[in-house]
């Protein structure tokens, strides 16, 4: 531990400060935070009493298209013909799919009862530009009565083989789909509605681009005039180019049925909205995002935060970072906590390259090398330019990441102060909730009586939901 440090968390006098609880995996830290920490938390939604239930008029009663059946019937060829393909969510995104209580089994169920043969239908994950995934992930996501029985397949969107020429956009992309889905007689999307760092919100849309197109596609998407848009960011989707080059991806391609869900702060579900592409996404959107939004009357000197379940890695904890930026003011301070426990915990080769360029280069260098006429677009580019945005609010040594799980000398890649400076080299811990609280206790310590304050008491507070929330600027 650095010798200034090290005095200074000596030093530090905690008496009077209050405790909190910091989301850490399934689990809490018990942390201390100066007395005047605010505490931002979201609006509370109430649970479904009977998700089961829920999810059957849902499916049954359907926003802006016939039910399945109708669906099925109307198609030009008997059902028992039909190609039915289903794409899901991978394991970034906890979608409640499995078991009783989950929507996967009961649409599977609609589909087979419409006719629907099973060796007829496909389920596709949609990766995006994601690692494929594990067994294990598998039967984690969907459950083992879904593994078991039905054919899944990872989308991979370099293999060419697996991919089709589906579309042109008004904007000159051409959409290179997923062959499976874009062939299948009925088309089904699934997945998650919350507030999305740049196309607004998630899912609807989403689960066709830029979950099942192909890297060439995505570069558009991807690209840094798109993430530099003033538009492109959180609960915003008119003029947003990202919402918008994904809408008219799905509406070309073709979609027959939606399913997504809403979810509280403890990822209890609160809604299941199915039905239209877009009818029933925006209703999930409108009963959505009221529950997001904090208002605050003014940025604070330190914004303390956490990954959620999103942050399973390095790559995704950026969603936690963007969406605390409105609550910290220009040159204050972000300490993020992030349970890592992904089997990448920081991401991709080619991420964790960019990363490195992003420490070196600074966020408008790095800028600079992805808008030169010579660069080739190259996946995962983008998160660390996403990165670039909070850095640059707060400075390169103004956000400290706490990560128990990353190994100390993989943060030699990684921009910034990380919460191995807090703690001493030689110190062992039983778990990793164990590092994790020292890590992020001594961070917030030195936040508080870091030089740039010079010596001021400084405005404080905590983004309970870390990644979920959404903090902005009221009058």
């Amino acid at each position: 531990m650095d010798k200034e440090i090290a005095d200074i968390l000596a030093g530090a006098d905690t008496r009077g400060w209050k405790q909190i609880k910091v989301d850490f995996g399934d689990d809490f830290l018990d942390i201390k935070v100066p007395d005047n920490c605010e505490i931002l938390t979201m609006p509370s939604m109430p649970c479904l009493v009977d998700s089961a239930a829920s999810i059957t008029t849902a499916l049954n009663q359907p926003t802006g298209s016939p039910t399945i059946s109708d669906t099925i019937q109307a198609k030009d060829k008997p059902a028992g013909e039909l190609t039915v393909c289903i794409t899901v969510s991978d394991i970034t995104r906890p979608v409640p799919y499995k078991g009783e209580n989950g929507f996967l089994l009961p649409l599977l169920a609609l589909i087979e009862g419409a006719g629907v043969k099973r060796e007829n239908i496909v389920i596709v994950i949609g990766n995006g530009m994601h690692r494929p995934s594990t067994p294990e992930e598998r039967i984690y996501m969907y459950g083992p009565e879904v593994v078991d029985n039905y054919r899944i397949v990872d989308h991979d969107c370099e293999d060419d083989a697996s991919l089709v020429l589906a579309a042109r956009t008004k904007r000159g992309t051409n959409v290179h789909l997923n062959k499976i889905f874009y062939e299948a007689d009925v088309k089904i999307i699934t997945g998650l509605v919350e507030s999305h760092f740049m196309a607004g919100v998630s899912g609807g849309r989403k689960a066709v681009c830029p979950a099942l197109v192909n890297t060439k596609t995505i570069e558009f998407f991807h690209s840094v005039g798109v993430l530099e848009d003033p538009n492109a960011t959180n609960l915003i989707l008119d003029g947003n180019p990202c919402h918008e080059e994904a809408m008219e991806v799905a509406k070309t391609v073709g979609v027959d049925f939606l399913v997504n869900v809403t979810l509280d702060k403890r990822l209890c579900m609160t809604g299941v909205f199915a039905g239209g592409l877009e009818s029933a996404h925006m209703a999930a959107f409108e009963a959505m995002k009221q529950s997001v939004m904090i208002p605050i009357e003014k940025p604070y000197d330190i914004v303390i935060t956490h990954a959620g379940y999103v942050g399973r890695n390095h790559y995704q904890a950026v969603k936690a970072a963007v969406n605390a930026m409105p609550a910290v003011r220009d040159n204050g301070l972000i300490v993020m906590l992030a349970d890592n426990v992904d089997v990448e915990p920081i991401g991709s080769q080619e991420y964790k390259t960019f990363l490195h360029m992003l420490k070196i280069l600074g966020p408008d260098g790095y800028n600079n090398i992805l808008q030169h006429p010579d660069w080739k677009f190259t996946k995962d580019q983008w998160e660390p330019e996403m990165w670039g945005k909070p850095y640059r609010k707060v400075g390169m040594d103004g956000l400290i990441y706490c990560s128990p799980q990353i190994p100390e000398e993989n943060f030699d890649i990684i921009p910034g102060p990380n919460g191995y400076d807090f703690i001493d080299s030689d110190a062992s811990f039983a778990t990793d909730g164990d590092k994790a609280t020292a890590m992020l206790q001594n961070s917030i310590i030195y936040a508080v009586h870091h030089p740039r304050l010079k010596g001021r008491r400084p405005t404080v507070a905590y983004i309970e939901e870390g990644p979920y929330a959404i903090p902005m600027a009221v009058g």
